[in-house]
């Protein structure tokens, strides 16, 4: 019920009465909130913190031909980012507040999202959850193209074609192991959980999902659309892209890449770090040179994907408890900044940061609020991200795996990148806000936050506080996950 409601009810959107925009967005705004109470009351009823172990699922034969199954359920390592998924797409659905062009068709493709969002993270089947994976292109594509900014064609063009071309990768990878080894097609995680392949094949395997995963991720050299997709994407498209899109390739790195293909990922998992750490390095050097704003923080999400990716590399329990901690901290704060360059944008429709500046006098509210994200972006202490980056570090320096001089490095190496991460988020801040450029100018007669916009941010401010000053919320929920997976497949 959960999976399929949104898309559902969001069906029903074209046969409401023409009354303007508002009653669509109010609806959309109801299904969002009432999908959120429905997941937060299952799993706060119907979930058990200590079962590592597959709970609320269900199993129906769906396809007699091709025993195709519809699997779903859901362990530690998903309940996170549903319920992320939740939360963010509902303040999504109310940042889209001024879209008034083409409004059914949009909100409907808002709610389409949701629905595969949720279903990716909470699919046990291995061709359900590749549907998902391609439900999810369909809406970003029409979002972007329809309501993106000048380029959004290209744009658009270029996010269909690298991650179609990621998808194909995954397809593969989906047939290959389900058809392997039996006559009839096996695609239960819990079975080819206990699947044996040859070193070979299974590197062949981890090779296709690692590509299809490292574009939506965005792994460096893949990442190229995404500053163009986050440059003239709606700023409510954006925050579902980096709230959420990003996400669902880290979540398969773990889901299929460490669980169901153990050896080939204790093989390739340097390979991961050493790609994190210079991702870590580039991106926060790029973003330095960035002018158009919304392209700036784009950069900063690649350069803090990279912790993520060292994360799942160190296969210990601190780093990959740090991964996650780190995909749910920056599900909030990306999303947050984004909102944010958004509804400058909105007031001033400068996109570019060398024009701006002296916008801390007339928008005080959007600057105090911009300012406090740029520091969680910046992982300062008492913030959601400052935990998970500590966490992840914990998890590289105890790691057995590796040698101590390698460690040292890139420990340096990522230190590095924490510093440079203050430099290009103060400068934003600086070249939007202070000085007097467009203080001087004859139109400014700006309104500050209105009531709806301070909403959303303090509602995403709040989970960044409370995640940095009581952690154990996150890790508790995939604490027992992560040890099955640890203990399982590694440590046997």
């Amino acid at each position: 019920m959960i999976v399929v409601f949104p898309i559902f009810a969001g069906s029903l959107i074209f046969f409401l009465p023409h009354r303007g925009n508002k009653l669509i967005k109010w609806y959309t705004i109801c299904i969002c909130i009432f999908e959120l109470l429905l997941t937060t009351y299952a799993f706060c009823y119907h979930f058990r913190l200590d079962d590592p172990l597959i709970q609320l699922s269900e199993d129906y034969k769906w396809i007699n031909f091709f025993d195709f199954y519809w699997r779903v359920g859901i362990d530690g390592l998903s309940i996170g980012p549903i319920l992320l998924t939740g939360f963010i797409t509902t303040l999504a659905t109310l940042a889209a507040w001024p879209v008034t062009r083409d409004s059914r068709l949009f909100h409907f493709l808002m709610l389409a999202m949701y629905s595969g969002q949720i279903g990716l993270f909470s699919s046990r089947d291995l061709l359900l959850f590749f549907i998902m994976w391609e439900f999810e292109l369909i809406p970003v594509y029409l979002l972007l193209s329809m309501w993106g900014g000048k380029k959004r064609l290209y744009s658009a063009t270029k996010f269909i074609l690298y991650t179609a071309g990621g998808s194909i990768f995954l397809l593969i990878g989906v047939l290959g192991m389900g058809l392997y080894g039996s006559n009839e097609p096996t695609l239960n995680f819990e079975t080819l959980a206990n699947q044996s392949y040859p070193v070979a094949l299974e590197i062949i395997f981890y090779i296709g999902f690692l590509i299809a995963f490292a574009v939506k991720s965005p792994i460096i050299p893949l990442h190229t659309w995404l500053p163009d997709t986050h440059g003239e994407a709606h700023y409510s498209t954006c925050m579902l892209l980096a709230g959420i899109l990003l996400k669902m390739g880290a979540y398969g790195l773990v889901r299929i890449n460490m669980e169901l293909l153990p050896h080939a990922h204790s093989i390739f998992s340097p390979w991961l770090i050493i790609v994190g750490t210079m991702q870590i390095i580039y991106a926060a050097s790029t973003s330095l040179g960035q002018r158009n704003l919304k392209k700036r923080i784009a950069y900063s999400s690649i350069s803090h994907m990279g912790f993520i990716i060292i994360g799942i590399g160190s296969i210990t329990d601190p780093g990959l408890n740090g991964a996650i901690l780190q995909i749910i901290s920056h599900g909030f704060i990306g999303a947050a900044l984004f909102f944010l360059a958004g509804t400058s944008y909105d007031r001033i429709r400068l996109a570019y940061l060398d024009e701006m500046g002296g916008m801390a006098i007339p928008i005080p509210k959007i600057f105090t609020m911009f300012s406090i994200l740029s520091m969680a972006s910046l992982a300062l202490p008492g913030m959601s991200g400052f935990v998970a980056e500590l966490i992840v570090f914990f998890g590289i320096i105890t790691s057995q795996k590796y040698f101590l001089m390698p460690k040292i490095l890139i420990t340096l190496v990522m230190a590095i990148g924490m510093i440079l991460t203050p430099i290009y988020s103060l400068s934003m801040s600086r070249q939007m806000f202070y000085g007097y450029k467009l203080f001087n100018a004859s139109s400014c007669y700006f309104f500050d936050s209105g009531p709806r916009e301070l909403f959303v941010s303090i509602s995403i401010f709040l989970p960044v506080i409370g995640i940095g000053i009581y952690p154990d919320f996150v890790l508790s929920l995939s604490g027992e996950k992560v040890e099955t997976i640890l203990y399982n497949y590694f440590y046997r």
